[in-house]
């Protein structure tokens, strides 16, 4: 039983590294591993749209994209968290996504899966922090995240939005939104354990 965390916050130890922390301490006490990837300290190109990925599904640019997608195929669950830039995921997650096309063209190009047919049975998790309190704020956000998470046969299982915090230290003026993390990282946790069988 494996979950993937993938950090996409450019600010280290802020607001969303400190949410997606303990949610991830959540999962770990519950028994199950967590890998974590921190975007910001790896080296992931942006998508140059020349679909060397058409030949087997692998994206042609080598770096660390590839770490990261190896692992989420052996994953039971994933997680990501970005705070909001623009209405939008951030630079360094965005980025991360777009490499992700080669999944989807293995996906529905290459293994012919198709649209709205696939396997969705993988929970996938998006913590996000944004300074406003817009209602729209996580709108653009959201859909980007159903759509990735469909082209690694996951769905949006949980989606934890978090308004008004703009500071490095302001998640901590809000102790009960770091215990939410941490309780739906343990309900992730038993979700993964129920999915495999385990007892």
């Amino acid at each position: 039983m494996k979950v993937t965390a993938i950090y996409g916050s450019p600010r280290k130890d802020g607001n969303t590294d400190r949410l997606l922390k303990r949610f991830v301490e959540g999962v770990r006490d519950e028994g199950v591993e967590v890998v974590e990837f921190f975007l910001r300290d790896m080296n992931i190109a942006p998508c140059r749209e020349i679909y060397g990925c058409k030949r087997n599904g692998r994206c042609v640019i080598d770096d660390d994209f590839h770490v990261i997608a190896d692992e989420m195929s052996k994953s039971d669950a994933i997680v990501v968290a970005t705070p909001v830039f623009f209405y939008a995921v951030s630079a360094h997650t965005k980025a991360f996504i777009d490499r992700c096309q080669s999944l989807w063209v293995k996906k529905y190009w290459i293994n012919k899966v198709p649209f709205g047919k696939g396997e969705t049975g993988k929970p996938g998790v998006l913590i996000s922090v944004g300074a406003t309190r817009g209602k729209k704020l996580f709108d653009g956000i959201l859909l980007t995240m159903r759509y990735f998470f469909d082209c690694l046969d996951a769905k949006l299982w949980a989606a934890l939005l978090y308004r008004g915090l703009d500071g490095k230290d302001d998640i901590l003026n809000h102790p009960e939104y770091l215990d939410e993390a941490y309780a739906k990282g343990r309900e992730l946790a038993r979700v993964v354990r129920e999915g495999k069988g385990a007892a």
